[in-house]
């Protein structure tokens, strides 16, 4: 069943809006032509900027994508009119700074707004206030509002920050090249053996960069988040804070081994020279895909919108030859990278005969259980906390920019809600982490007015029993999720003029994520770096010569990081100039 956004109109009379409005996307006004150099399918951010790359190398590309609106998750619409939501992805820290550079996305109007402070935790208690905490960039600062709670844990924070540090500065380098070829290593040709040996590189440096601390950092990427924290703090609400980024897109609670390693996922990113900075994106995510499809259009990139690709085009030799599209329009090519998933593209678009059992057979069974429901509101005033009151005239707060944890008193609380999940049933109390975009962005909402995104889980993809995820059930999870805010912050309910929920299946229905899973892919790590997608493709290449997947289902993975895309086009460039 589709997704009905219900809006609240003056009067009280509520009309439901089907779908969002269509926004302008950047592209040439050129025809499509009948054959290219390259073809990429979809235009996601990584398969914007794949495009961008292929086509500055002199390659002649066209990107193909199925909806109306570019960018994949990466999106602004209008769902409610007046209010213009980041729909699914809503935040900006992992973009990988040389794209950032090299396709000079500030020239092409890519604008960040900082956030400092960045994080702020109200609790539900009896205090009055109720107490919360505030974590910003200044250090000394943060270590007085831990103090409030901890004074060992105001003292162990910089030490936690620096470990976690060498930690991303070690793997950072792995992010921007090919995982190691492992099969080429010990049975390729000779030119396999030497690009399987300089891909090797990246690895050993990370290993000599870790040093004696390897240990304790193999702890961090193995061990449950709760073990981890529970080594260096004491206070509930700063580890359940915190275990928030280990959780986060995940069908994992902080118990779950290897939950440690989404942690330092989410803390690779950097914003302004500050590592591990999350920022909005001026006028929405969809103006970070805008900016990359401008950069790709002015190198002569073809960009094209409401064009579904419905299959793979092979020629007798197994090599991919272009792709058909849903109205019989074929497009030939001497290269495809697929944006898409790594489901979609290869158990839906190529012919599976030209693939290997076993890797169908992988490919079938990744893992893409998702816990995530979007949420995105639209509110006539700001949301008032109990633990930091609105002021009297109602503007922001410091702590109204920051992503505001709810239901994170405890990390036990995290893991009620993800065995609720696990045994097919919505959290009862879920974890939340609600931005207010418009507090530093207010052209998204109109005046006095805010677009508000709920980031939810733990939901099942399927419930319990095999229930759909109908209108009904819908409407009871967000109601759910509406009463928890609204103990937190009392009005909040009365001030929503309309909202537009997105359970996993409706992510994946509207987005292509398998599962709704953000990441196109768990992030465990029997699903990263030499396994990602599979075990012996990951490195951008399919069984299929001329195929290549440039999407968050290849390594380093899910985020607005744009790496995968880089990295594939890179590869593809590589073969070509082979041919």
């Amino acid at each position: 069943m589709a997704a009905r956004h219900s809006t609240r109109l003056p009067g009280g009379r509520a009309a439901c809006w089907p779908r969002g409005r269509r926004l302008a996307h950047a592209g040439p006004a050129a025809r499509l032509r009948r054959e290219y150099d390259a073809v990429v399918i979809g235009a996601g951010h990584n398969g914007l900027v794949a495009a961008a790359y292929l086509q500055q190398a002199g390659l002649q590309t066209a990107v193909l994508e199925r909806r109306h609106v570019l960018g994949g998750a990466a999106v602004t619409e209008e769902i409610v009119p007046g209010f213009k939501f980041s729909r699914a992805s809503y935040l900006l820290s992992l973009l990988r700074p040389q794209i950032y550079t090299e396709l000079e996305l500030q020239r092409h109007g890519l604008r960040v707004l900082l956030r400092d402070p960045y994080s702020f935790t109200p609790l539900l208690e009896d205090g009055n206030p109720p107490r919360s905490l505030l974590l910003g960039h200044d250090m000394a600062w943060t270590q007085q509002q831990i103090a409030r709670f901890s004074q060992r844990d105001a003292q162990a924070y910089p030490e936690y920050e620096a470990f976690m540090g060498g930690l991303v500065s070690a793997v950072d380098p792995l992010l921007d090249a090919p995982p190691v070829d492992t099969a080429a290593l010990g049975q390729g040709s000779l030119l396999q053996r030497l690009r399987a040996l300089r891909a090797l590189q990246p690895l050993l440096r990370a290993g000599l960069a870790l040093g004696r601390q390897l240990p304790r950092y193999y702890e961090v990427l193995t061990a449950p988040i709760s073990k981890v924290l529970d080594h260096w703090f004491e206070s509930e609400p700063l580890k359940a804070t915190l275990a928030t980024d280990a959780v986060i897109g995940a069908m994992a609670g902080p118990r779950t081994p290897g939950s440690g390693y989404v942690l330092l996922h989410h803390v690779m990113g950097t914003l302004d020279g500050r590592r591990g900075a999350w920022g909005y994106v001026a006028g929405g995510m969809g103006a970070l895909s805008q900016a990359i499809a401008s950069a790709a259009a002015a190198r002569g990139a073809h960009i094209f919108a409401e064009k579904p690709v419905s299959r793979m085009l092979l020629g007798r030799d197994g090599r991919a030859q272009g792709v058909a599209l849903q109205d019989g329009t074929e497009v030939r090519s001497k290269v495809v990278l697929s944006n898409a998933s790594p489901q979609l593209t290869f158990l839906e678009l190529t012919p599976q005969e030209q693939l290997p059992k076993d890797f169908v057979q992988r490919i079938q069974q990744v893992d893409t259980c998702s816990p995530v429901t979007k949420i995105n509101v639209a509110v006539d005033r700001l949301p008032n906390f109990l633990a930091a009151p609105n002021t009297c005239d109602g503007r922001p707060l410091p702590h109204h920019q920051c992503s505001i944890h709810l239901n994170c008193e405890s990390t036990q609380l995290l893991h009620q809600a993800f065995t609720e999940a696990s045994d097919g049933h919505p959290s009862s109390r879920p974890m939340i982490e609600l931005c207010i975009p418009s507090v530093l962005d207010p052209e998204l909402a109109p005046r006095g007015c805010h677009v508000v995104s709920l980031f939810t889980q733990f939901t099942p993809p399927v419930l319990a029993g095999g229930q759909p995820w109908d209108e009904a059930a819908r409407n009871a999870y967000a109601d759910a999720v509406f009463n928890c805010i609204e103990a937190y912050a009392p009005g909040f309910k009365a001030s929503v003029v309309g909202r537009d929920i997105l359970t996993p299946p409706d992510l994946e229905r509207i987005f292509g994520l398998p599962s709704g899973n953000i990441f196109h892919g768990a992030m465990s790590l029997d699903q990263l770096y030499f396994a990602r997608p599979v075990p012996s493709y990951s490195g951008y290449r399919s069984p299929v010569p001329g195929l290549y997947l440039c999407g968050s289902g290849a390594h380093p993975g899910g985020g607005v990081m744009g790496a995968a895309g880089r990295n594939a086009a890179r590869v593809a460039l590589e073969d070509f100039r082979r041919l």
